[in-house]
């Protein structure tokens, strides 16, 4: 039955079918084909799949993100990161990875970033004289740290598919961030230099301090969002919905920039993205309970344990094997089919969870930016106006430097591992 499934959802996929619908029928097949269950256990099964509640933390961290992008949040992060990073040359696309690491601590969606600071940063990225392909690029690669830098969507959805904790994972993801953000800001910064770009960056530029007034109600959203779940008041999907009031609250009554007429579009905005999402989630949950029952992820995991010899060697496989994978699936869908499989699998092998789960985040956020069906990419064309051809040449670089950093995130848990053993070990 198994293969059965899979073949159906690979030509689904070929036939460019939505990969969440693509899953659901190839799910569907497995039940009417291959099981006495009445096609009613399909409808049940998608109930149960978002019957969780650490789901409901996914909408509400969208609906954050809009609020944030809408009610000036992001354009006054941008002058903050600006005003630190903004005086040398290259100084600009620095600060729009800046930004985005700092959006990443509040939104954890990355096409919520890529939206709401490409915005921002594209038009001032070219307007400075950069390349657009180059300014597109940029965004979509500094925008998946909306995902590894916490509170992140992948992860709940790890957390859940594998009952590993959601606090750790997202703490573990701070080292992966801030390693991935500084590689590409010294990228960037050394590019400029050869190509001579962003001599003028530092024109314009809030002083740090006024910058750092505008920004303060931005700035504290992270302490409270983080510091609730860190401090053990508040569980991931709690601090969801106090990231929502708050945004909210700012974006009405402290910057005014939000009115009661701008509510209807940003509620419309969020749930049609939400039910995108949760859609995707129900049915890749439904595909992944037909293969529990078949035993596959305890077959799989006990074969990938005694096929290699060392957990080394099992990271570098899995790696190549995701990032491929990261092409053709979308991230959620794969995280909760492929997940329970490989976290298994990692644990024979002495992998611990949180450390796997980090690497599975970051490997797949790869695939966010990377052909044919990367996210990121064309939410980023979007906003830039360009086509993704212009891209591909300073995208392939981005791309390099990313997975480097996934090599080095995998092979020294250190980086992933330390704040976690200090906080909950």
């Amino acid at each position: 039955m198994s293969g059965m499934m899979l073949t159906v959802m690979l030509v689904l996929f070929a036939a460019s079918i939505p990969v969440a619908i693509a899953i659901g029928l190839a799910a569907v097949v497995g039940i009417a084909g291959y099981t006495s269950f009445p096609l009613i256990v399909a409808a049940q099964q998608l109930f149960v799949a978002l019957d969780r509640f650490p789901l409901a933390a996914i909408p509400f961290f969208i609906l954050a993100g809009n609020l944030m992008e809408v009610g000036g949040i992001s354009r006054r992060l941008v002058e903050f990161a600006r005003s630190i990073v903004g005086g040398v040359q290259g100084g600009l696309p620095a600060t729009c990875v800046v930004t985005c690491m700092i959006f990443a601590a509040i939104s954890g969606s990355s096409v919520a970033t890529t939206f709401a600071i490409g915005a921002i940063m594209i038009p001032a990225l070219v307007r400075a004289g950069y390349p657009v392909g180059f300014a597109a690029a940029l965004q979509a690669t500094a925008a998946e740290l909306g995902v590894i830098i916490p509170p992140s969507i992948p992860m709940i959805l790890y957390g859940v598919t594998t009952q590993t904790s959601i606090p750790e994972l997202f703490i573990a993801g701070f080292g992966p961030g801030l390693l991935i953000g500084g590689a590409l800001i010294a990228t960037v910064l050394v590019w400029c230099r050869i190509r001579g770009w962003g001599k003028q960056d530092g024109e314009n530029r809030l002083p740090f301090l006024t910058a750092t007034r505008q920004a303060g109600f931005a700035l504290v959203m992270p302490l409270v969002v983080l510091g609730g779940i860190y401090g053990g008041i508040t569980t991931p999907t709690e601090a969801s919905v106090i990231a929502v009031v708050y945004a909210l609250l700012v974006g009405m009554f402290l910057h005014r920039e939000i009115g009661f007429r701008d509510l209807l579009p940003i509620f419309r905005k969020s749930v049609i993205s939400s039910a995108v999402i949760m859609f995707i989630i129900a049915c890749a949950a439904l595909f992944s309970w037909l293969l529990n029952r078949q035993g596959v992820p305890d077959a799989a995991a006990e074969w990938l344990a005694t096929a290699f010899d060392s957990g080394a060697l099992f990271l570098l496989v899995v790696n190549l094997f995701l990032f491929v994978v990261g092409m053709f699936v979308e991230t959620s869908a794969s995280i909760i089919v492929l997940a329970p499989i490989l976290s298994e699998a990692a644990q024979k092998l002495g992998i611990d969870g949180v450390h796997f789960g980090t690497i599975m985040v970051v490997n797949l956020a790869l695939g966010m930016i990377t052909p044919p069906f990367g996210v990121n990419l064309f939410a980023a064309a979007q906003v830039a106006g360009c086509s993704i051809d212009k891209m591909m040449r300073p995208l392939a670089i981005f791309i390099g430097v990313v997975f480097a950093c996934l090599m080095v995130i995998t092979y020294v848990p250190a980086i992933t591992m330390t704040l976690p053993q200090l906080v909950f070990r």
